[in-house]
């Protein structure tokens, strides 16, 4: 990382800053150019393993590309600010951010663990429980991303 002032190692730092950000951009490998998908996640943790669960309708780009090569990076964000630095000038502003990037592999959850999916995906967007409508869910296919590698950067 170019910005090593700006780098963070903690962990626990870098899942705060996931739990502030509402999407995930995933990356998957396509033959002319990465792929890339902004989703709705959600996220748990047991020790220093991250899991992060995506859901989506039963077709589409992605599971090609999933069925080809499970390896996906991904990438979420938050917490923008514009500076404006003195004097007016336009080209001295910069943005306040906070970012987590990261690699894993990415695998389609099975039928019985998909509930489980979709709970910790809710959980990050609404603090009620909700029920899921079972004619929903036969149409819905979760996804769970076993993190492999993270780095978290901010400038604030």
């Amino acid at each position: 990382m170019r910005r090593k002032d700006r780098e963070i190692k903690d962990f626990e730092e870098i899942v705060a800053i996931m739990k502030r950000c509402d999407i995930c951009r995933l990356a998957f490998h396509d033959e002319e150019s990465p792929y890339i998908l902004p989703l709705n996640f959600g996220m748990e943790t047991e020790g220093r393993q991250i899991t992060l669960f995506f859901h989506g309708a039963a077709q589409g780009k992605k599971y090609e590309l999933l069925k080809r090569d499970s390896r996906v990076s991904f990438e979420m964000d938050c917490s923008h600010k514009l500076v404006k630095g003195d004097g007016g000038n336009g080209c001295s502003c910069t943005m306040e951010y906070e970012c987590v990037m990261g690699r894993g592999r990415l695998e389609i959850l099975p039928e019985e663990e998909k509930y489980h999916g979709l709970e910790v995906l809710m959980k990050h967007y609404r603090e009620e429980e909700v029920s899921f409508d079972s004619s929903v869910m036969a149409k819905t296919v979760v996804m769970k991303l076993l993190v492999e590698q993270v780095s978290g950067k901010a400038h604030r």
